[in-house]
Formats: C-alpha cells, sequence, structure tokens
C-alpha cells in the first residue's frame, strides 16, 4: 500500500492561512466589543460624596484599596460598577443558528474531504 502524500502548499499560501487566522481572531474578539455586546458594564450606581461606608467596604478591604493607592472617590466606578446579567433572545437565537450551521458545513466538509482521501488511498476499493 502506498503511503499517503498530501499536495503540497506553497509558503505564500500558508502564510495567507495564517493571516486569515489571526484576522478572523481579532474580529471575533474585537467586534463584540465594538458593538457594545460584551466588555465593561454601563451600569454604574452612582453614589454622591462616596465614602467607604458607602460604599459597603469594611477595614481590611479599605486597607486593601489604600495599599493600591486608591481613595473612596477613585474607588467608587471600580466598586459601583454592576454586571448586568440579562439575555438578549434575538441575540442568542442567531448566535445559535449561526454556530449550528457553521458546525454542519464543517462536518459535510470534512466528510467529503474524509471520503476523498479514502478513496484516494485505497483507489475506490
Amino acid at each position: 500500500m502506498a503511503k499517503y502524500n498530501p499536495p503540497d502548499q506553497p509558503i505564500v499560501m500558508q502564510l495567507f492561512d495564517i493571516a486569515c487566522l489571526v484576522a478572523a481572531i481579532f474580529l471575533a474578539l474585537w467586534f463584540p466589543l465594538y458593538m457594545g455586546w460584551a466588555g465593561i458594564s454601563k451600569n454604574l450606581e452612582k453614589i454622591d460624596n462616596p465614602t467607604w461606608d458607602a460604599l459597603k467596604q469594611n477595614p481590611t478591604m479599605v486597607a486593601q484599596w489604600e495599599k493600591l493607592g486608591f481613595t473612596p472617590e477613585t474607588a467608587h466606578a471600580i466598586i459601583q460598577n454592576k454586571w448586568v446579567y440579562t439575555i438578549d433572545w434575538t441575540q442568542l437565537i442567531i448566535m445559535t443558528v449561526v454556530l449550528l450551521g457553521y458546525f454542519i458545513f464543517l462536518f459535510m466538509a470534512s466528510d467529503r474531504e474524509y471520503r476523498d482521501v479514502i478513496d484516494e488511498k485505497f483507489n475506490s476499493k
């Protein structure tokens, strides 16, 4: 039985593949931030004239904040920035459909490639 040798791919095309993968990863991480779907919460509970007590910080917490160089005014935006855990059902459904479509395409393309390799290896036996 002959050893299977995959087709050669030129270096230029390998570099193009790498560039496409890097661009896809960058876009997958950047696009949700750009669209405002991820990142810092927009639900800041403002406190006028914040104090450590108003921010509900105990003496141990206050000591740690002060070691980091924070005052109640500078720590206010960090402490009061609350995450809002809500589900946007439309976006969830769209994401599910896109992911399912991608995996169906991936399995169909992989099946075709697998059958081509088997056919090439065993000469349609």
